[in-house]
């Protein structure tokens, strides 16, 4: 049965071909505030295309990503693109009275939060703190609902959300055990509520090595179970520029967004050749490169401080008196299966893009939109096969790269997407 939104019989009336009195130009609509949506937002707002932008300024920052976390994108490739110079990461640092930042800082979350608000307050002055409760195809239009109750049509829709609605929960542990007993990294702003607690972190990736180390230093007792070998962290930069290594280092590995390196330098700024390449080759990209790792500066705060359990996988979970009891078998038959007691279950098994995961769109526009592995099928400018639907930061990834999982995707994206809608803008929908 299609969404009944509540849409007024007047907008209803238009939907079905009847009297059209609807503004001659619709508003294009951003759907998210976090890096991507405000990137988007300024570049139509160069482009001169009427927009509405919802959501509260980089609100999965602040309610999903834990305090005391550090960005693994180095400060050179943590700026929110816009189409005019002054907003850089460098320019929120210089307006606070900061210095330059070097490769060789890691960026605290706290900053990148207040940079993205001081973004939003002086390049997207027009957001509105409201959120968008569903959204439905009308006629080649969209039907648009707001939780404050206001009903409007849109010309074009973007869909900025993040990643927080792809989070992964691996089938074998979905729905196994209690809500108390296990959670996402996701869910969580502040780690040190479960201080005290024994805690299996299951991942190899940043989020499971920084949530370990977080945890750790807040008193709680975490074990990490991973099913790769062996852990890795990335090696400190030998400089704070790129520009800065000797030249014949350069040559061999030039500098680039995701870091030094030629494979680097193309998945940086290849996404529009990246986009052609045959979809599993995409999906492989998006699993591999910069693959499951550490932060170089967060080898100190693991080695030797938490048990890493490698080469494991959870076999089993259930609940049993208040805690998780994990069977944990080894990939090497020749080693015993253990069992593992927790107080708690946090999995840093990282984000897979669904488009059945926004349900914000109304089944049946969700159904329209055609799709590989779950994730949209995009054109150049990320335009769905739902002409005026467009999907941008993590859920356009497994089309155009792994650049679009950073900050340092915001210019290649936005410029690309915003041009499209403008364009999609002057002809009418």
């Amino acid at each position: 049965m299609p969404m009944n939104t509540g849409f007024s019989t007047r907008h209803r009336a238009a939907r079905r071909g009847g009297t059209r009195r609807t503004p001659h130009r619709l508003p294009s609509v951003v759907i998210g505030a976090g890096p991507y949506g405000l990137a988007t937002a300024a570049w139509l707002s160069a482009a001169g295309t009427p927009r509405r932008v919802f959501g509260d300024p980089m609100e999965a920052w602040l309610t999903n990503m834990p305090s005391g976390m550090y960005l693994k994108s180095v400060p050179a490739a943590s700026s929110i693109s816009a189409p005019e110079s002054g907003y850089r990461l460098e320019d929120f640092r210089t307006a606070r009275g900061h210095g330059p930042a070097g490769d060789r800082y890691p960026v605290p979350v706290e900053e990148m939060i207040a940079y993205g608000q001081w973004f939003q307050e002086r390049r997207v002055p027009e957001l509105e703190r409201r959120r968008v409760r569903a959204v439905e195809h009308a006629d080649g239009r969209f039907a648009v609902t707001l939780d404050s109750g206001e009903e409007f049509l849109a010309a074009n829709v973007v869909m900025a959300t993040g990643q927080v609605p792809f989070a992964h929960v691996p089938p074998k542990l979905a729905g196994r055990l209690p809500g108390e007993l296990v959670s996402h990294t996701s869910e969580h702003s502040d780690l040190a509520r479960l201080s005290g607690q024994r805690i299996a972190v299951l991942g190899a990736g940043q989020s499971a090595l920084e949530s370990a180390a977080l945890l750790h230093e807040a008193g709680a007792f975490p074990t990490v179970i991973c099913r790769a070998d062996s852990v890795a962290f990335g090696s400190p930069p030998d400089t704070d520029r790129l520009s800065d290594r000797p030249r014949p280092v350069r040559i061999v590995k030039p500098g680039s967004p995701l870091g030094p390196g030629w494979s680097l330098l193309a998945c940086s700024y290849g996404g529009g050749a990246i986009r052609h390449l045959p979809q599993e080759a995409r999906m492989r990209l998006v699993r591999n490169v910069l693959g499951p790792s550490g932060g170089w500066w967060l080898r100190p705060r693991v080695d030797g401080r938490i048990p890493v359990l490698c080469g494991r996988r959870v076999r089993s979970a259930r609940a049993e008196d208040g805690t998780v009891l994990l069977e944990v078998e080894a990939r090497d038959a020749g080693m015993p299966t253990e069992v593992l007691r927790a107080d708690h279950l946090l999995l840093a098994t990282g984000y897979r893009v669904d488009v059945d995961r926004l349900g914000l769109l109304a089944p049946e526009l969700r159904r329209e939109v055609r799709t590989f592995h779950g994730a949209p099928r995009l054109s150049s400018g990320f335009e769905s096969s739902v002409p005026g639907l467009y999907f941008t930061g993590l859920a356009a990834a497994p089309t155009f790269g792994p650049v679009l999982r950073f900050v340092a995707g915001t210019g290649f994206a936005a410029r690309r997407a915003a041009a499209s809608v403008a364009a999609r803008n002057r002809t009418g929908p």
